[in-house]
């Protein structure tokens, strides 16, 4: 049976103790001092707050028509403003903020397990397994997401459900990249020899084995598909082909604001929506940035 180096000793659970525990520190503590992450990270946890928050209570009842008049500038009563319809801007905002968390979690969670679940195999295996896997996964850039995404929707239907499988269908690719490279590196490492020579399955040290140590860069991964898969569902809604009104979503609401902005009546309509989404795409992406940064091997300063 071959003997594990002095620093795999500590091996446990498919985790080299030492090595994976210190890498860990290391970015939490290089993480902290990334002020623009952390700013981002605060904002999220806000949004996530007003998202739980909405589900229960909002200033005025989203969809009720006629709660202000029409086009109302924001005021004391209404601090956003009302739409076309005469509804509350702030009450749909905040509802709004349940589908953009939803869609991007959502598509995050399938794109994970999808090609997280094909990367890692197909690093694993190599040979004609890999060789599938990768033609799947170039067959699939090959197609526009977007013609994907919409031809998908169209077959299956409106409803919040049907979007996130749409944008996943798409979204799984570069998942399942970063799995296979990750795989293909870690399969040479000594303690996968020494996994191998103890009888352990295959599936045992795919799973048990190599993903615990690629966790790093999938997480860091799946903070960026949570905006591409935000933008794509609001602008999929903002083409008509989202989340069915009256449900408030951000894109469905910088839709109905565009001919209030064309025809100079109230461009607060289609600002606070556009607002919304762009500071959330950033915070996601900055944050993002500052996890890439942090347990990145090569940022270690």
């Amino acid at each position: 049976m071959a003997t594990l180096l002095p620093e795999a000793v500590e091996y446990a659970g498919g985790t080299l103790a030492g090595e994976q525990v210190s890498l860990w520190r290391d970015g939490v503590r290089r993480l902290r001092r990334n002020k623009l992450a952390l700013t981002a990270a605060i904002y999220l946890m806000v949004l996530a707050l007003v998202c739980v928050v909405s589900l229960f209570w909002t200033p005025y009842k989203p969809n009720l028509v006629g709660t202000c008049p029409t086009y109302d500038l924001p005021s004391g009563a209404h601090p956003l403003g009302c739409d076309d319809l005469g509804r509350d801007s702030l009450s749909r905002l905040m509802v709004g903020s349940q589908v953009s968390l939803a869609v991007g979690l959502a598509t995050a969670f399938i794109v994970l397990v999808i090609g997280v679940a094909l990367g890692l195999v197909a690093g694993y295996f190599r040979g004609a397994v890999d060789a599938l896997i990768s033609l799947a996964t170039n067959i699939f850039y090959g197609v526009p997401p977007l013609l994907v995404a919409v031809a998908l929707y169209v077959l299956l239907g409106p409803s919040l459900i049907n979007i996130i499988i749409a944008i996943s269908a798409t979204g799984w690719m570069d998942m399942a990249r970063l799995a296979r490279g990750q795989a293909l590196s870690i399969r040479e490492r000594e303690f996968i020899e020494a996994a191998r020579s103890g009888g352990a399955r295959a599936g045992k040290i795919v799973f048990g084995h190599i993903m615990p140590n690629a966790l790093g860069p999938i997480i860091v991964q799946a903070t960026f598909v949570i905006p591409a898969a935000i933008l794509t569902a609001a602008f999929l809604t903002f083409l008509g082909f989202g989340v069915p009104p009256p449900t408030a979503d951000w894109g469905g609401m910088a839709s109905e604001g565009l001919p209030s902005l064309q025809g100079g009546f109230d461009p607060y309509i289609l600002l606070w929506p556009a607002v919304a989404l762009s500071v959330t795409l950033l915070a996601f992406n900055f944050f993002g940035d500052g996890l890439r940064d942090a347990f990145d091997p090569r940022q270690k300063r």
